[in-house]
């Protein structure tokens, strides 16, 4: 997360609260999530797992592209899925001057995943939903981890889910605040 200034991701007019531990709004009603929620989800995500580098994941909800680039930096291949169009574009522009050939951005339906490069070996949510779709565990290679926020009791908890040979083991994590998540495109 250090590699990655955080301030070039948000509002210049916020610019200044960028490294405050909060979720600030990008627009269209979307936020970038806090810098201790996106490293708690990455390390649920890890596992473990050290420095190896992860071979695939899959980020769903690319939002300003923050967090494709924190991603960028632990995976071979990022593939990031945005549903709104303007997000999309904007962070393609602020992601181009990093020339990150590892994150690929793609304009869809993130409820529906990224089917062309699946499996992958972890899957990060950045919106919350009533459960967790199942494309995503469909595409979820044995030994990947999937961390992604889950209605629970009138909010919302972080859902870690394991794929091993027999099936998925599921576990909760601490309660958060995400934006919805929604299927579709616009």
């Amino acid at each position: 997360m250090q590699a990655v200034p955080r301030h070039l991701f948000v509002d210049t007019a916020l610019a200044n609260q960028a490294y405050e531990d909060t979720s600030l709004p990008i627009g269209l009603q979307q936020t970038i999530s806090k810098p201790s929620v996106v490293a708690r989800m990455i390390e649920l995500m890890r596992g473990g797992r050290g420095d190896a580098m992860l071979p695939r994941v899959l980020e769903i909800g690319t939002g300003c592209g923050y967090q494709a680039a924190v991603l960028a930096h632990i995976a071979r291949l990022v593939i990031s899925v945005e549903r709104l169009k303007p997000l999309h574009d904007k962070a393609r522009e602020l992601l181009a001057p990093w020339r990150m050939g590892n994150v690929r951005l793609v304009y869809g339906d993130g409820m529906l995943g990224h089917p062309p490069n699946a499996p992958y070996d972890g899957i990060i949510s950045a919106a919350g939903g009533d459960a967790i779709p199942p494309a995503w565990l469909e595409q979820l290679a044995v030994g990947g981890r999937l961390v992604a926020p889950v209605a629970r009791g009138g909010g919302q908890v972080l859902v870690l889910v394991e794929r091993n040979e027999r099936g998925f083991v599921r576990s909760e994590h601490e309660a958060v605040h995400f934006v919805p998540l929604k299927s579709g495109t616009t």
